[in-house]
């Protein structure tokens, strides 16, 4: 049984895998992304499910990280054999974030099925690491899209796929200002393929993968890894794990400085920003 996700089938050949923890805005403790590597895997392995909606409850889609929970996974390791808890300094935690958020994102941009994100409010860091492994976006009209960590004193969120998303230069000032973009504005940066009302986005959100679905399975899938080969070809995967060394790198020298892996005025500073996220 899941805690914080909940899987629909909403229409025939469609799984809608939802993020189910409003009250903190979707937060996300390592639990939940257990939760939600199991519940792609599930959709994967059934042979109904021809297109996986990622969709999530609430105002918001999800505000990142859960700060308040341990950074450790129970269990075995998903998505690389890393499996330390114990090592000192920065090790245990860089680590964590290969098979949490690097391993796990990388996983889900693989996903051999169509992928489908469906998001409405703010999607803060995390957030972006969520949805950005997805073939597709589409986003309600309040929907807003943030990256504020370089706050925490690292370079940005765990999967730095900015520049594939926004493009250099607006990476640039997204992650300088930690300032969001608004729906049109990653419309038009090519972050995001449709932008609707927010009382329509349930409902194209499922009649676009209705049109996916009909199409013969086995050349979406080849589509599909042949767009994610060109990636990998132009450095997207290598580009990821240097941006992760440097993000850690980042983490070592606030526990040298703070004694904490992050910034200590990096939380208020991203509250902050978060509050007055343009719409």
């Amino acid at each position: 049984m899941s805690q914080y996700i909940r899987v629909e089938r909403p229409r025939e050949g469609i799984a809608r895998v939802v993020l189910a923890r409003p009250k903190t805005r979707n937060a996300q403790s390592p639990q939940l992304l257990r939760e939600l590597d199991e519940a792609f895997l599930a959709a994967v392995g059934d042979d109904g499910v021809k297109v996986i909606v990622l969709a999530a409850d609430g105002p918001d889609f999800s505000s990142g990280h859960d700060l308040k929970a341990p950074f450790g996974f129970e269990g075995k390791p998903i998505a690389t054999m890393n499996h330390s808890t114990t090592h000192p300094g920065i090790e245990a935690h860089y680590e964590f974030e290969c098979e949490a958020y690097l391993g796990l994102c990388l996983r889900w941009r693989d996903i051999p099925k169509s992928t489908i994100a469906q998001v409405q409010g703010r999607a803060i860091a995390g957030g972006l690491m969520v949805l950005w492994p997805m073939d597709i976006v589409i986003a309600a009209e309040d929907a807003s899209f943030q990256d504020p960590v370089t706050a925490f004193g690292v370079n940005g969120v765990e999967y730095f796929t900015h520049i594939w998303e926004v493009g250099p230069r607006k990476a640039r000032e997204m992650l300088f200002t930690g300032e969001a973009l608004t729906a049109s504005e990653a419309y038009g940066l090519g972050m995001v393929n449709h932008v609707v009302p927010a009382d329509q986005l349930e409902e194209f959100t499922l009649d676009l993968p209705e049109k996916i679905a009909r199409r013969p399975q086995f050349g979406i899938r080849l589509a599909k890894a042949s767009i994610n080969h060109q990636l990998d070809a132009q450095g997207q995967r290598q580009s990821l794990e240097a941006a992760l060394a440097l993000h850690n790198l980042g983490h070592a020298n606030n526990l040298a400085q703070f004694g904490a892996v992050v910034h200590p005025d990096g939380a208020a500073m991203i509250r902050a920003s978060a509050a007055g996220a343009r719409r």
